[in-house]
């Protein structure tokens, strides 16, 4: 009976045997199916790249010697001797010597190339290459993010052939030393490791091999069990088994992870490259590149930017082992380790508002998973020196502000945006005043009250209707409406004053309520919100006659819309944060074209603009005349909302068109009006851009003369130290100034012109 029950056990132990055979076996197969398709279908799986329009050079170009020194450095170009290869330059006073880097543009891949550049104080004065002049030279497109990143992870791909050598040999050296020569798995590393271990008390080595790492990576968790390392494991073996050791070593060069950039992941030596030192992995040196593969032991401890000391004794022990192996002179790793880290700055070209822009508009077109693994050059209208100069006047004007403020408890928030009027190129984008973290983007989503910058769409439809000019007198006196609801409303001007008979250009200089409600009412609130909508504002608004003094909430990137059409001669562009997209290979997917419409006449925008200009010149928006410089004429309204919640303001010149608010994202009084709060932001960052004075050409039917502000009367500037131009029709008559004779047209149209190149009145 014992023998009979011996053989049933023995029967038993076999069959199970046999079955947990088959399940390993098919479990082995599942995890091979698994990785071949996994690691086939990620292996090169990239983020769509968004670059900013590189900066031109060109004889006249504006751009002074240290302002084309902080773009090379914002490149992160480094000085020193050009012979020694791309990506280095040498300033002697405005004299440039450069060695560009090899770049791709949207319309051709530039080889690298060595020039000179000559720079005198008010710009570009030569370019040359070869001993030949240049007649324009563009700069690297700047990498400033990444579209969908999966998981948030974030990398840049190299190819086999741009894996430098030298980081081949020692991501070998240091993790895996016998990588070319085990099927995955390393049994003698995991000896060598478990006899370390139990000598030391605890755990000081691994055995994992670079196969297991990547394994680890992309298909499992950090789990210390005993299933997982088994699961870890077979995977490697496996995947040693379909694929090359190339193929297997480039993916754990792009993938291994490198550190944290806020909630981005960076993944792989390419970004690793930028993210840490902010140029290409050709252009490392040994100790860069020691740092790097010395982050792969613990990216988090030793992070160079938080445990500076820990990166650099790390960095240090990676040069010994790499000269140990023969891969690096004895000479080259000490004078490695004497170096300094040489990061980049933190968060250096990161624009996550800007990115935010660019995401929407690219989801009109592509499929959120095209641009998470397509590896898709996005070339974007970004400019680098206007959103570093919108960053730079938010982060100061709010720390000045908050400081002035008697409110403790809260910061105050703002918003930039930048554009280029006469094409819709957005040109800047600032979301908050953390400026180079993800977050709440104030420029595209916060809807706040506008106030007075209504007030231009109805100084228009006041001049398209031809019975208004910038002369007619009109009242600045109280006035109370019996609302809907029985409610009485009367509007006061922010003065709490009444002004009487003022003319047009006055009203709108001045900001003043009274005229401006007296003014739409008389117009119609139909006609006024067709003036909106007709300016570029994509909804109606709601016919209150609250409208006229700015009850309309809007984002700075609707008013910025709705002011194109005021700063390109009556004509809207459609705003573009996009120019155009390449796929891998560099060939054009689609080109986002201009798109401008007619909006409003050119004289009745003309006279407005004119009338716009006075708002800096004498009006509640004068403090920024000092700070953008004499002769720059900038059209520009100020903007404020009830009891000073919102403070707002936009202007334009000759080549930017800026909106700016300040307010505290909780809807609290701040205090300031837009005269006192984004004034200060506008002007600080327009006033370093170098911008073009507003001169357009007169249209030709229009006349250009001289009224006194205070009354409307013609006058000139001999008469009267209170004249200022205006633009009527052609051939109006205006009630004159007693004793003046105002001069003939033609006279006029000269002196305006005076007026708006020298400002000398």
């Amino acid at each position: 009976m014992s023998h009979k029950r011996g053989r049933r056990l023995l029967a038993m132990l076999i069959a199970a045997l046999f079955v947990a055979g088959g399940a390993f076996a098919l479990w082995v197969a599942y995890l091979d199916q698994v990785v071949t398709r996994e690691f086939r279908g990620r292996l090169w799986s990239v983020p769509a790249k968004v670059y900013a329009e590189p900066l031109e050079l060109y004889a006249g170009a504006p751009v002074g010697a240290d302002d084309l020194e902080l773009e090379l450095k914002r490149l992160h170009y480094r000085a020193g001797d050009p012979a020694a290869g791309p990506g280095v330059y040498r300033r002697q006073g405005g004299e440039f010597e450069l060695y560009a880097r090899r770049v791709r543009f949207v319309d051709e891949l530039r080889a690298p190339v060595r020039l000179t550049v000559r720079v005198a104080p008010a710009g570009v004065t030569g370019l040359a290459a070869d001993g030949h002049d240049l007649p324009l030279f563009r700069l690297d497109p700047l990498l400033v993010g990444s579209v969908f990143p999966v998981h948030g992870e974030d990398r840049i791909v190299l190819t086999p052939d741009e894996v430098p050598p030298l980081l081949r040999a020692a991501i070998k050296t240091v993790e895996d030393r016998r990588f070319d020569d085990h099927p995955g798995v390393d049994v003698r590393s995991i000896l060598r490791a478990v006899w370390a271990n139990l000598r030391a008390g605890r755990i000081t080595q691994g055995g994992s091999t670079l196969t297991q790492q990547l394994v680890k990576n992309y298909f499992l968790t950090d789990e210390q069990t005993f299933g997982r390392k088994l699961k870890e494991a077979v995977m490697a073996l496996r995947l040693e088994a379909r694929f090359t050791k190339e193929d297997i070593l480039v993916a754990y060069l792009n993938e291994v992870y490198l550190g944290q950039d806020g909630e981005r992941a960076v993944h792989g030596f390419g970004l690793g490259s930028q993210y840490y030192f902010g140029k290409p992995i050709d252009e490392l040196d040994s100790a860069e590149l020691a740092l790097l593969v010395g982050l792969v032991k613990g990216p988090s401890y030793y992070d160079p930017r938080k445990h500076p000391d820990r990166a650099g004794a790390r960095r240090n022990v990676v040069l010994q082992q790499l000269a140990a192996a023969k891969l690096i002179d004895a000479a080259t790793a000490a004078h490695g380790a004497a170096e300094p880290l040489g990061l980049r700055p933190p968060g250096g070209g990161y624009v996550p508002a800007f990115l935010d822009l660019v995401r929407r508009h690219l989801k009109r077109d592509y499929a959120e998973a095209d641009l998470a693994a397509a590896g898709l050059a996005i070339y974007s209208t970004l400019e680098p020196r206007a959103q570093g100069a919108a960053e730079r006047a938010l982060t100061k004007e709010l720390k000045r502000l908050d400081a002035a403020s008697r409110v403790r408890d809260a910061h105050l928030e703002g918003a930039v945006v930048i554009v280029e009027p006469q094409s819709g190129d957005v040109l800047a984008v600032v979301g908050g005043r953390n400026v180079g973290q993800d977050g709440f983007n104030r420029a595209l989503d916060a809807h706040r009250p506008i106030g007075s910058l209504v007030k231009p769409a109805i100084y228009l439809a006041a001049l398209e209707s031809g019975r208004y000019t910038a002369a007619t007198v009109i009242e600045d006196e109280p006035l109370e409406l019996k609302l809907g609801d029985g409610s009485i409303w009367a509007p006061q001007n922010f003065t709490r004053e009444v002004y009487g008979p003022v003319p047009l250009v006055r009203a709108l200089a001045e900001s003043m309520n009274l005229a401006t409600v007296r003014l739409g009412l008389d117009l119609g609130l139909g006609v006024v919100a067709d003036s909106l909508l007709r300016l570029g504002l994509e909804r109606r608004p709601a016919l209150n006659p609250s409208l006229l003094l700015g009850a309309v909430d809007l984002t700075p990137l609707e008013v910025v819309q709705v002011y194109t059409a005021l700063a390109n001669g009556g004509f809207r562009a459609r705003l573009r944060a996009v120019r155009a997209v390449l796929d891998e290979g560099g060939r054009p997917l689609r080109s986002f074209k201009r798109e401008v419409e007619a909006a409003a006449p050119p004289a009745a925008v003309f006279a407005l603009d004119l009338m716009l200009a006075q708002v800096t010149e004498r009006g509640t928006g004068h403090g920024a005349a000092a700070r953008l410089g004499p002769r720059i004429v900038a059209p520009a309204k100020t903007g404020t909302s009830s009891d000073t919640r919102d403070s707002w303001f936009a202007g334009f010149t000759g080549s930017h068109l800026a909106v700016v608010w300040v307010g505290y994202d909780d809807n609290r009084p701040t205090g300031l009006t837009g005269a006192t709060g984004a004034l200060s932001v506008w002007a600080e960052a327009l006033g370093s851009l170098r911008p073009a004075s507003w001169e357009p050409p007169p249209p030709p039917d229009v006349d250009l003369r001289w009224i006194e502000f205070s009354s409307g009367l013609a006058t000139s500037p001999a008469c009267s130290v209170d004249a200022v131009p205006v633009a009527v029709p052609r051939g109006t008559t205006l009630p004159a100034q007693a004793r003046c004779t105002a001069p003939a047209p033609a006279s006029i149209t000269d002196r305006v012109k005076t007026w708006l190149q020298d400002k000398l009145h």
